[in-house]
């Protein structure tokens, strides 16, 4: 079984970096040939040519919830979500809008896809540290992450 492990953000914007930082933490705990873990910066239909070919896809990211706590962190699926706060424009489309659109034109698209989320604070201000509630988070959104990732590879 291929898994896919995809850490999401922008590593200069404060803790929307927490998607990288989680896979990068993921990265040094996991050692099987059949896992990649792997870091980016794209939403929307650009994350369809990273997920084909997988089984799994874990995807790791900062989510903003209407009373959610910084730094509390969820298991999500696609089907949790209406729409893309980060498309860049009207023409852009949601992540679970693009799967169903690789779906329809028969991507070979991972069966199983988990979201590990993780609540932010500050998303806007330039810089490599996350703030300290969602630093604090990161060794529990590892941790989820790997229960998706380690029963069903090596």
């Amino acid at each position: 079984m291929k898994i896919l492990v995809l850490g999401l953000g922008n590593p200069i914007l404060s803790d929307d970096s927490v998607g990288w930082k989680v896979a990068e933490a993921v990265r040094q705990r996991v050692v099987c040939p059949n896992v990649t873990v792997q870091e980016t910066s794209l939403a929307g239909l650009s994350l369809l040519d990273l997920l084909v070919g997988y089984d799994r896809a874990i995807l790791v990211d900062g989510i903003r919830t209407k009373d959610g706590q910084p730094g509390s962190v969820y298991v999500l699926a696609p089907e949790d979500f209406q729409g893309s706060p980060r498309a860049a424009s009207p023409h852009d489309v949601s992540f679970r809008e693009a799967l169903e659109l690789g779906r329809r034109l028969c991507f070979n698209l991972p069966k199983e896809i988990a979201i590990v989320a993780v609540e932010v604070e500050d998303t806007t201000t330039f810089g490599e540290s996350c703030t300290p509630a969602v630093q604090a988070a990161i060794p529990g959104a590892v941790e989820l992450v790997l229960e998706h990732v380690l029963p069903s590879s090596c």
